[in-house]
């Protein structure tokens, strides 16, 4: 099976979403048709005009959570699946964790079990939260995790990723589902918005506006980012390769920036007079959060299995980010 085979279907669960609309994006311009099941809890219609623009006929849109809509498709076969709905964003997970746990565990239960029944190859997204506190760095996939204490909520994300994917590896050590795991770093680009705790789009929402860019804590934490849209292209590949089922795989950049100078790009690329402005974490999040100072994936192995290399430089990023802000303001709110 391979995506860019015209007249392939595929199984996209949160593909109204920001990576899920990319993918959708790209599996169309190969010749895909796709069904797309959304709750549109945080996905949007909107994020699905450029796929269709592809191809009118490719795409439908349940308008469902992911086991609402399963019995509808029970007699339905598709070349492949890929999970990505999930509760997504610090500010979302913390404000209803409860939510986020249930989301991330029943409703990847439940599409799980529809593959193995069905034989269909499915890509589980996943999160570096899954590394917790995480033990060194780079981040190795088979490092081990170490969580915080579940009274704080913070983790509740990253415990609920973590069961998701020894889930899909029993299904595959059990049942022979041809599975992959993709655990994300730090995603962004067009689509992405802010109010779910995303730094960029809420930085550059605020640089062209000319308001304060808001960094949490010192600022000295290192992440690496990575554009969608080569995250989006590295996914059917994963899939696609017999060689990546049943293992999992960083998908990200491996250009460490702290988060204050994060800022400061993004002031110079948007030539806005926006200062920086430090809040607390306990002004934003409240006096239990935590977080990693540093989250650097290392992506030797997607690198070995499929050739991986984030390709879209953060300069770009940011300008594409700023052009959607003009085009429709509310894009990165």
């Amino acid at each position: 099976m391979s995506a860019a085979q015209t007249g392939c279907r595929f199984l996209v669960t949160g593909g109204a979403g920001f990576i899920g609309s990319h993918l959708c994006e790209s599996l169309i311009e190969s010749g895909g048709h796709i069904t797309v099941v959304d709750d549109l809890s945080t996905g949007r219609r909107s994020n699905l005009d450029a796929a269709r623009m592809f191809g009118t006929n490719q795409l439908e849109l349940i308008e469902s959570t992911v086991s609402g809509a399963l019995p509808s498709l029970a007699a339905r076969r598709f070349d492949g699946i890929y999970h990505l709905a999930a509760a997504v964003g610090v500010r979302l997970v913390l404000d209803d964790p409860a939510r986020a746990v249930e989301t991330n565990i029943f409703e990847t239960a439940a599409i799980l079990s529809f593959a193995a029944r069905t034989r269909t190859p499915l890509l589980f997204a996943s999160s570096s939260e899954v590394y917790g506190k995480g033990v060194r760095a780079p981040f190795k996939e088979d490092d081990d995790l170490v969580f915080g204490a579940p009274t704080v909520s913070r983790w509740s994300y990253g415990l609920s990723k973590a069961i998701d994917e020894q889930l899909a590896l029993a299904h595959a050590q059990r049942d022979g589902l041809p599975v992959v795991i993709a655990r994300f770093f730090n995603t962004v680009g067009p689509r992405q918005r802010g109010r779910y705790g995303m730094v960029l789009p809420r930085f550059v929402a605020a640089a062209v506006t000319g308001a304060p860019l808001q960094v949490h804590g010192s600022g000295r934490q290192v992440r690496c980012f990575c554009d969608v849209r080569d995250v989006a292209a590295a996914l059917p590949r994963l899939l696609d390769h017999a060689a990546c089922h049943g293992r999992v795989f960083n998908v990200g950049g491996d250009r460490p920036v702290t988060v204050e100078d994060l800022a400061a790009l993004v002031i110079r690329v948007t030539g806005s007079t926006s200062v920086i402005e430090h809040v607390p974490y306990a002004e934003v999040f409240g006096s239990a959060f935590e977080d990693l100072a540093i989250r650097v994936p290392d992506i030797s192995r997607i690198r070995a299995e499929i050739g991986f290399e984030a390709r879209i430089s953060l300069e770009r990023t940011i300008a594409d980010l700023v052009t959607e802000h003009a085009r429709t303001p509310e894009a990165t709110a």
